[in-house]
């Protein structure tokens, strides 16, 4: 069951925004949001926390100054997502700006699995590639690598974590440890990615060498530059957009619609079929990432790292276009899971089980995050989907709703059925964990006691937060673009209108889109709904986003429809 809701108006904060110069539209849709203040709506980077205010930044800085100064080599140890990517790209490229002489290692997901283990501090010290290491630097992991800071501590290679997931109650013993999230850090914004975790050490430690003198002879990079990776790690990363990450994304964004973005996103706009001059935050979630996602789902994400640091535009091609056909290839392997997945859930009832957890002998490791991310909107329950990891273990990856916090939900499921769970993490929103194969179905019975423990009645009920209908001055190009000016995303939701339309026309793009032209006493418009093909009755109620459509040389307004019912007459 969906119910829409208003959000509800904040009039004084509108007037206040209005009088600053945002739209009366802008106004009311950035005060429903929280924001009251003029300064809160401003993206300029002088609006940036500052770095001091991460507890443990100015030991690492030291220790990056010392390891620069003193030619040490440095290998960062990077996470197979698009955060992990960006985070590496960004260290790599900014540490080699400050002079440091560093190279990187990145897990491959089916022979290693996630973070710092023990196995890759085993690799570090003894690649093919690289000598061994003076110092490893983890990006967007390592908080639970006790054991392979450990070994990496016994072989003489000290760690410094950069990391922004939840902490367990002990903590590796690493040379520094930059986590907005680790216990007694007061950092403001608690929702850094991890690539805005390391853009943050960078910009720490090229103070820390200024005040050492190391560019009296020599020019101070702009780290600024390294925006773009940062906004495109953010967004892919979904971690919640407060201000401060509101300030990164378009600072970055600015950047890319000025053609001044790395060759690698470049490329991957393209292949994608985007255009740079209005890169958007819809681009990096929806294309930009999943691309790159694609190596570290099906291969090697060192594929996405090179793509992300080359300067040549060629190679940049070459890696994008191999990038956006493994993109295609998880796209059908994603199908096919769902079709299994459907199969398998095809006696639930969502009226009486409150979660949903699903395996199969042939999921793909690789996958089961997108397909748990497609159930849990489909049935608004938090979702764990499952693959074989060898013959004794299943490897899971979770995704949840609001009001339930998924990796407290596997935290009592392992209090309650120990025997299950070999080892998890993860945050409110996700997880991935893996498990005993034949304890399957006492797992699944025992998350679905957990959730039902540790949640309200209400949360099972989705909820489309909307922000009421527009009338006909709202209904303007000019409103769309006002709206563009800001970063919408997680935690920051895009403006989502609601209205009741006569269908004049509807019909069924490629089987999967619903196209359909609406009526009401403000108008006509064309509208799309993407990924609905069955068609609407005569009269609807749909809850939209405003989309400007710029087709040969005419810009009209368009409706993207998120969800639509309909209306007896």
């Amino acid at each position: 069951m969906t119910a829409l809701t208003a959000r509800p108006n904040n009039p004084t904060a509108a007037s206040h925004l209005q009088a600053a110069g945002h739209s009366p539209l802008l106004a009311r849709l950035l005060a429903s949001r929280g924001i009251d203040d003029a300064a809160d709506a401003r993206l300029e980077l002088t609006g940036l926390l500052a770095p001091d205010g991460l507890l443990g930044i100015d030991n690492a800085a030291r220790h990056l100054a010392d390891a620069i100064e003193q030619h040490k080599h440095l290998v960062i140890i990077a996470d197979y997502d698009c955060d992990g990517a960006t985070a590496c790209a960004v260290g790599l490229r900014g540490l080699r700006a400050l002079g440091a002489h560093v190279d990187f290692l990145v897990p491959n997901r089916f022979d290693y699995g996630y973070g710092l283990s023990p196995e890759i501090v085993e690799l570090a010290a003894n690649h093919p590639d690289f000598t061994k290491p003076d110092l490893l630097l983890t990006v967007d992991n390592g908080m639970a690598s006790i054991d392979g800071v450990a070994r990496a501590n016994a072989l003489g290679m000290p760690v410094i974590i950069t990391d922004h997931h939840l902490p367990a109650d002990e903590t590796p013993a690493a040379l520094a440890i930059v986590n907005p999230n680790q216990h007694g850090c007061t950092f403001a914004s608690k929702n850094l990615a991890g690539v805005g975790v390391m853009f943050y050490v960078l910009v720490a430690t090229r103070a820390e060498l200024k005040k050492r003198g190391h560019f009296d002879t020599q020019p101070m990079p702009n780290l600024a530059e390294l925006l773009d990776l940062v906004a495109l790690g953010t967004v892919a990363d979904v971690v919640k957009l407060d201000h401060n990450n509101r300030i990164l994304v378009a600072n970055g964004l600015a950047r890319m619609r000025a053609g001044k973005m790395s060759a690698g996103i470049a490329a991957l706009l393209t292949v994608a079929g985007r255009e740079f001059r209005k890169a958007s935050s819809f681009d990096m979630g929806f294309a930009v990432g999943p691309r790159l996602n694609a190596a570290g789902r099906l291969d090697d994400m060192s594929l996405g790292i090179r793509c992300l640091t080359t300067d040549d535009d060629n190679e940049a091609r070459t890696i994008a276009v191999e990038l956006d056909d493994m993109n295609k290839e998880r796209k059908a392997i994603e199908q096919q899971m769902r079709e299994d997945a459907e199969i398998n859930l095809s006696a639930l009832d969502v009226d009486v089980q409150f979660s949903v957890c699903v395996s199969h002998d042939e999921f793909h490791q690789g996958v089961i995050g997108i397909v748990a991310g497609r159930l849990k909107e489909k049935y608004h329950r938090p979702t764990i989907v499952f693959a074989p990891d060898g013959k004794e273990f299943l490897k899971g990856s979770g995704r949840s709703i609001n009001g339930i916090h998924l990796r407290d939900v596997l935290d009592w499921v392992n209090k309650h059925a120990p025997e299950t769970i070999v080892k998890f993490g993860g945050h409110a929103m996700a997880a991935g964990l893996t498990i005993v194969r034949d304890d399957f179905e006492l797992f699944k019975n025992t998350f679905e006691a957990a959730v039902l423990a540790m949640s309200e009645p209400e949360v099972f009920t989705k909820q489309l937060l909307t922000d009421g209908a527009l009338d006909a001055n709202d209904l303007s190009i000019a409103n769309v673009d006002a709206i563009n000016t800001q970063v919408w995303g997680q935690g920051f939701a895009a403006p989502l209108f609601e209205g009741t339309f006569t269908v004049v026309e509807q019909r069924i793009l490629k089987d999967a889109h619903l196209k359909l032209t609406l009526q009401n006493q403000h108008g006509t418009f064309n509208a799309i709904w993407f990924f609905h093909a069955e068609m609407m009755p005569k009269t609807i109620h749909c809850a939209y986003q405003l989309q400007r459509n710029d087709w040969n040389g005419k810009t009209d307004l368009q409706f993207l429809i998120e969800f639509a019912t309909g209306i007896e007459d």
